[in-house]
């Protein structure tokens, strides 16, 4: 296998299982979360009218075939935009390569372990080729939740179904020339659409495979290939840690350029919001073309938006609360007349985890803060099992994972 993939399929780390284990939590919260959003419901609906083999279970209930299941539920567990990041991926493993894995998990009667290690092997594999297509890949324009995405959620499915090393190797040139996704889509119900194409994509292509397609296994990185058309740069890890181990999970209903500014503005005495006469805030420049719309109009849109969110944080609205990222909240006379106080600059010497906030009124405060500030794994695993209760009212989520049976976790999905 090529050097980007090799350290995926090596034996895992206790640590590596244990931070998968809490992304499934979060990712199955998120899907659980999001039945009812708009995308969801389209897309579930189209899979149910088409009909066919009812292999693998839905967010929302119902069983479609597994290629159509891990289209719906990747694009409903990425509906609230509130699922893992990786900013060394620049993107969410989780949602294309969890969907992925459970619906081929579920149709093949894999068990948790097997499954288990499938979604941690296919996110650390789209994590590296994430790092493999690096920034010239996502700021021309490309999603890599998407693009990278489907590498490994195809690495998860030919896990799961026992792909040799040859079958893996055209199974991830065949997807090679399925892989899309465009960060155009951004602020609509494109965006989440795209993880699920990334999990469908990785079924289709490694359930191809283990029937013999032949597809040309130098199409990720030889001429013509993937990286290279799709602007990649070409620079595999250079560390043979787990990068899955440095996820970040969101603890606002937001982009998660945003985290950073809301968790200093958290560290600023309010005050009175009347005072306020300006409030700066300086970013990395890659977040100024994803989350810096500067007139939202809907709540989605306010998800990808500094002026909004500040000025919702400022206000006292949770910007952990999905019910914060109301269409009506877009147009209220005093979040509207607080957002036009905010500015929004960049600056290339802070790190992409990093912002800084300066608010004017009499005087002046400041805070900055850094989204790769270390979280012990047990305050980690607190933070993400209160996350699952407000998200889904109880703690089936974290009881269906702790009780490590496939079973129990489709079951959840009805």
């Amino acid at each position: 296998m090529d050097n980007w993939l090799s350290p995926a399929l090596r034996e895992p780390t206790q640590e590596a299982l244990e931070i998968m284990r809490l992304s499934l939590v979060d990712w199955l919260a998120c899907g659980l979360a999001g039945v009812d959003e708009p995308v969801a419901h389209l897309t579930r609906a189209m899979v149910l009218d088409e009909g066919g083999a009812e292999q693998s279970s839905l967010f929302g209930g119902g069983k479609a075939p597994a290629r159509a299941a891990a289209l719906v539920n990747g694009a409903t567990s990425h509906a609230l935009d509130y699922d893992d990041t990786h900013f060394a991926h620049i993107g969410h493993p989780s949602v294309a390569v969890n969907s992925a894995a459970l619906a081929v998990a579920e149709r093949e009667g894999a068990d948790f372990d097997a499954f288990l290690r499938a979604c941690l092997a296919g996110c650390e594999a789209s994590i590296r080729f994430g790092v493999l297509l690096g920034r010239d890949h996502y700021q021309i324009g490309f999603h890599q939740t998407a693009t990278a995405g489907a590498f490994g959620a195809t690495v998860a499915a030919g896990l799961l179904l026992g792909l040799s090393d040859a079958q893996m190797r055209h199974a991830l040139g065949l997807v090679s020339t399925r892989a899309s996704g465009l960060k155009s889509q951004f602020g609509t119900m494109g965006k989440p659409y795209n993880a699920g194409i990334a999990a469908a994509n990785g079924v289709e292509a490694a359930d191809l495979a283990r029937r013999g397609f032949v597809s040309n296994p130098e199409a990720l990185i030889g001429q013509n290939g993937f990286v290279t058309t799709h602007h990649g740069r070409g620079v595999e890890a250079s560390t043979d840690d787990w990068l899955m181990e440095q996820i970040s999970h969101k603890f606002h209903a937001c982009c998660h350029g945003l985290h950073a500014t809301l968790e200093a503005l958290a560290m600023l005495d309010p005050g009175p919001v009347k005072d306020i006469q300006k409030i700066e805030i300086t970013t990395h420049p890659r977040w100024m073309t994803v989350c810096n719309q500067h007139s939202p109009k809907t709540g989605l849109e306010a998800k990808f938006s500094y002026r909004a969110v500040t000025a919702l944080a400022l206000l006292g609205h949770d910007t952990a609360s999905l019910d914060s990222y109301r269409d009506e909240l877009m147009q209220d006379p005093e979040v509207l007349a607080l957002m036009d106080k905010v500015a929004v600059t960049s600056e290339p010497s802070l790190a992409e985890t990093e912002a800084r906030v300066v608010v004017t009124r009499q005087g002046v405060a400041n805070a900055s803060f850094d989204l790769n500030t270390p979280l012990s794994l047990q305050t980690r695993s607190d933070k993400i099992r209160a996350k699952a209760q407000v998200l889904t009212g109880d703690d089936r989520v974290w009881q269906a994972v702790q009780a490590q049976e496939l079973t129990q976790i489709v079951g959840l999905l009805g």
